[in-house]
């Protein structure tokens, strides 16, 4: 059946945002050290305007998409699904983008594949080409993931034999899988939550900082985020115990994720089981899976000490900003309690967090699925460190579970500005690269604005 002539024009709108970001990216991206170009050369300027030409194009035909959800006969799952398909499909060959992370990812798979301790030693330990590929910054520094990540990595790098190119591709592809589970789990957590399954896709599954930063970036979040949601629709049905088992997994991936059983419980509860029996069998289960996973990763336990990894000092998390400059003030003063601002305000931000979600769920545990989104909104909100992907952890359940259109809108907005965050390269801005990433996104919002008028031309001609 031939698609809506309105759906097509905003599959075809994304699809040229996404080929023309993939293609700047070729010499703007966060391209391997011997690929790096100077970021004043002709090719690294043209690259990073084409890349929010094309990031321009992608936000604006996912608005485009929203509207038409709004109208009659909107687009289902299965059409959004195939648009999600359609706009991902240039990022898969894509040089990583907005980021250097995976070239940790890779880094550190490869040191557990080498019996590194990965907790207690940086990249630098390994040396070679990967570690070199990784930002200085972290050279040092041990992994912040849990063992279950580590372990797919090491996996990857076994596999791979440490190809970097291989690498890179296949830990697209882990995304990708992350990706997909988060699709597939929207629809069921939407319904259970009586919000409109198209809706939930929209917002969480075709949001422009899904495509961005978890497939062309090849960030871990996105398995994070599809173990969680997965788990939850396990506990929606029969399977609690193996809900508890795949949010755990979550969790082992990246910590917030833990968030997550509380919602098992309250879900076990809602369906009639005690709730101490409810609260030991999820208990159980995440002990069994806590062990077991650890056991078969073979990093031990230092994933507990390595949730405090420090963060980066230009990190702008609210409680950094803060903190960096109440240092500043305190300096200027002579005060000898300047060192201590920043770990003062981080300590605040966690007491902030920890009473947000003990607030929210008092007041939303009858709706744990948008409780939980909302929790971990709060911990990405007034943790120590901030990335424009870490919107995600709480925007994936709240695109499931918003109460109403207006609050998805709210959120759409934020993200969207979001997405407009981060130079392809991942690396800090200066004034001249701002200025060709405005250009970018001003050149696409002109050729919209023409291509809008060219439209309306032929009705203005018919009514003159």
């Amino acid at each position: 059946m031939a698609l809506p002539v309105d759906l097509r024009r905003c599959q075809v709108l994304g699809l040229a945002g996404t080929a023309i970001l993939a293609a700047g990216g070729g010499t703007a991206g966060a391209l391997p050290v011997r690929d790096l170009l100077a970021p004043t050369s002709a090719e690294a300027a043209l690259g990073l305007i084409g890349v929010y030409f094309g990031v321009v194009l992608l936000i604006a035909a996912w608005a485009l998409l929203g509207r038409l959800l709004l109208g009659d006969g909107p687009p289902g799952p299965r059409a959004l699904l195939v648009t999600l398909a359609v706009w991902a499909a240039p990022l898969l060959l894509a040089p990583p983008l907005f980021s250097r992370d995976v070239y940790s990812y890779l880094a550190q798979g490869a040191m557990v594949d080498a019996h590194i301790d990965v907790y207690a030693h940086g990249p630098s330990r390994l040396g070679g080409p990967l570690a070199d590929e990784v930002a200085p910054l972290w050279q040092h520094t041990g992994a912040p993931y849990g063992p279950v990540f580590l372990a797919l990595a090491a996996a990857l790098s076994a596999l791979t034999s440490g190809e970097l190119p291989a690498g890179l591709f296949g830990m697209r592809l882990v995304a990708l899988l992350g990706v997909a589970l988060m699709a597939a789990a929207l629809p069921r957590l939407a319904r259970h939550s009586g919000a409109d399954p198209a809706a939930a896709l929209w917002l969480g599954a075709l949001n422009p900082l899904v495509l961005l930063h978890l497939v062309a970036g090849a960030h871990n979040d996105a398995v994070m985020l599809g173990l969680l949601g997965l788990g939850l629709v396990a506990a929606l049905g029969r399977w609690p115990v193996l809900g508890a088992v795949l949010v755990t997994l979550a969790a082992l991936v990246k910590a917030p994720a833990v968030l997550g059983l509380a919602a098992v419980v309250v879900l076990q509860v809602r369906t009639g089981r005690p709730p101490v029996r409810a609260a030991v069998t999820t208990a159980a289960a995440t002990a069994a899976t806590t062990v077991a996973a650890t056991a078969v990763a073979g990093t031990g336990y230092g994933w507990i000490g390595a949730l405090d990894t420090p963060v980066s000092p230009h990190n702008w998390a609210l409680t950094s900003l803060l903190g960096r400059a109440t240092r500043a003030l305190l300096e200027g003063l002579g005060s000898d309690l300047a060192p201590l601002a920043v770990p003062a305000w981080h300590a605040l931000g966690a007491t902030a967090a920890v009473v947000a979600v003990a607030v929210i769920w008092l007041r939303l545990g009858p709706r744990p699925v948008y409780a939980l989104g909302l929790s971990l909104a709060a911990v990405a909100a007034f943790g120590p460190a901030i990335r424009p992907w870490y919107a995600l952890w709480g925007l994936f359940l709240i695109a499931a579970a918003a109460p109403s259109a207006s609050v998805r809108h709210r959120v759409a907005t934020v993200t969207g500005v979001l997405a407009l965050a981060t130079l392809p390269s991942g690396g800090p801005a200066d004034a001249g690269q701002l200025v060709l990433a405005v250009s970018g996104g001003v050149l696409a919002l002109v050729v919209l604005f023409q291509a809008h008028q060219a439209e309306l031309a032929p009705a203005w001609g018919r009514t003159a």
